[in-house]
């Protein structure tokens, strides 16, 4: 039986990072919700910051090193995909934008994203809604409606904020997982779109996702 393949990209600079424990928590609940369907889950965390030479490169010659390649065939063949960015100056970090630059604009076409960020305080977590999620749009994925936002006090701020945390990250561990699920097949291989950025055909894929998680309170 094909296992389903999740993919997490962290942009988190540090080592320890913050935004990658929040990758690997976001894939965990990803893959126990997708282990309840019997099927074989694979779980891959991808972090950038040991790409970032690759990733300048290909951004001067067009052309990825072989490292580089190799993750972004692993992303775009994913059943799913889960991004987590540090917030900088009230947006994504250079390093992940980077990433998604080079890859092919048609790439992600209908895939199912989930969309995370980490931060210093609360302000930061529109990032997700006027920067990440339309970046996504504009590349045709499926961005599951609960986007996780963790601040510094998320992580210390006692069990109350762990707490809404934990249900955050679990709430769209679910979405995530449903559009994996019940993701169509690639509607041929006609994805050009309009000059609005809409898909040929597209539109119904994603009514379809709509229906299906208002169907499980989901919207």
């Amino acid at each position: 039986m094909k296992p389903i393949r999740i993919v997490a990209v962290s942009a988190g600079l540090g080592r320890p990072s913050s935004t990658r424990l929040l990758a690997d928590r976001l894939a965990e609940a990803a893959g126990r919700e997708l282990e309840n369907g019997g099927r074989p889950v694979e779980i891959r965390v991808v972090e950038l910051r040991d790409l970032a030479g690759d990733i300048a490169n290909n951004m001067v010659t067009g052309f990825p090193a072989p490292a580089l390649s190799e993750v972004i065939g692993t992303v775009t063949e994913a059943d799913g995909l889960i991004a987590v960015t540090p917030i900088f100056t009230a947006s994504y970090s250079g390093l992940f934008k980077s990433f998604f630059d080079v890859i092919d604009n048609t790439a992600l076409h209908g895939k199912p994203v989930l969309i995370a960020a980490t931060g210093g305080t609360p302000r930061h977590s529109l990032a997700l809604e006027h920067a990440l999620r339309p970046m996504f749009a504009y590349l045709r994925a499926i961005v599951v409606p609960t986007a996780v936002y963790a601040a510094s006090e998320d992580w210390g701020g006692g069990d109350a904020r762990h707490g809404e945390l934990s249900a955050r990250i679990e709430r769209a561990a679910k979405e995530l997982a449903h559009l994996v699920r019940t993701r169509p097949e690639p509607a041929g291989a006609d994805v050009a779109g309009d000059a609005g950025g809409n898909a040929a055909g597209g539109a119904a894929p994603v009514t379809a996702f709509q229906e299906q998680l208002a169907s499980l309170g989901l919207d």
